[in-house]
C-alpha cells in the first residue's frame, strides 16, 4: 500500500459554509472529504454535521460512508423538508490499496498525473450553479452518489476542492500548479495564492466567465509515494 502526505487550506470568510475532513484511519488509510453548504439553506450546519458524523463513525469500507450519508440525508430532510440543511459532499476513502471516490453535488475531485488530469466528481465552470436536488438533504430518497474505485499509482496527486476554488482557477492551471509543487503544502500555498490574486483583481479567464467569484474556498491536496 502506498504512503501519502496531505495539506489543506480553507477560507470561509464569504459565507462560512465550507467544511472539510482529513481523517487518518491507520495503516496508510484515510478519508479526505470536502463539503460546500448551500448558501441560504442551512449550509453551515449541514456541512459541519457531515464532518462530525464521518469523524467519529466506524469506517471499514465505502458502504460505511454511504450509510452515514444516507442517515444524515434522512435526518436533514425530516428537519428541512428538502429546502434547509443542504450540502454537497465529495470524499476519497483509501483502504487496502484501493481508492474509493464518492460525490454528491458540484464539489470536484481531480486525479493529477505527470501528464494528465482526470475529474472524478463534481462540475467545473463559472456559468452553472449547483442544483440543490443533488445535495445531501435535498430529497427524501437516499442521495445519488457518483462513485468510482481504482488502484492508485505512486506519483499520483489527488485534489478535492469546493467551487470557491474552481470558479476562479482553470483545471489546467490547477493541474500545472499541483504538478510543479514538491509538497502538498507548496501546492496548497500556490493554488490559494492564485485564487486570492484573482479575487483581488476581480477577473478570471474568459472560460470561467471573466469576473472572479468571492465564495468560501476549501481544498485538500494529497500526494502518493
Amino acid at each position: 500500500m502506498l504512503g501519502s502526505t496531505v495539506a489543506a487550506f480553507q477560507d470561509n470568510s464569504a459565507h462560512g459554509e465550507d467544511s472539510y475532513l482529513v481523517r487518518d484511519l491507520g495503516n496508510n488509510s484515510f478519508l479526505d472529504a470536502v463539503m460546500d453548504g448551500v448558501t441560504g439553506h442551512g449550509g453551515e450546519e449541514a456541512s459541519q454535521s457531515v464532518v462530525e458524523a464521518l469523524e467519529t463513525g466506524a469506517l471499514t469500507g465505502p458502504e460505511d460512508v454511504i450509510t452515514i450519508l444516507n442517515e444524515l440525508n434522512e435526518e436533514f430532510y425530516q428537519v428541512g423538508g428538502g429546502r434547509f440543511l443542504l450540502t454537497t459532499f465529495s470524499g476519497a476513502l483509501y483502504l487496502d490499496g484501493r481508492l474509493h471516490v464518492m460525490g454528491a453535488g458540484d464539489s470536484p475531485i481531480f486525479l493529477v498525473g505527470s501528464d494528465s488530469v482526470e475529474q472524478l466528481t463534481g462540475r467545473v465552470g463559472g456559468f452553472l450553479h449547483v442544483g440543490v436536488a443533488k445535495a445531501i438533504g435535498a430529497t427524501q430518497r437516499p442521495p445519488t452518489l457518483v462513485r468510482t474505485e481504482f488502484e492508485i499509482e505512486s506519483g499520483s496527486r489527488l485534489v478535492l476542492a469546493t467551487d470557491g476554488v474552481t470558479d476562479n482557477v482553470l483545471v489546467s492551471e490547477l493541474a500545472d500548479l499541483v504538478r510543479a509543487a514538491a509538497t502538498p503544502e507548496e501546492a496548497a500555498e500556490r493554488v490559494n495564492s492564485l485564487v486570492e490574486e484573482r479575487i483581488n483583481e476581480g477577473q478570471v479567464p474568459e472560460q470561467l466567465g471573466r469576473r472572479s467569484r468571492h465564495d468560501d474556498r476549501t481544498a485538500i491536496f494529497r500526494f502518493f509515494s
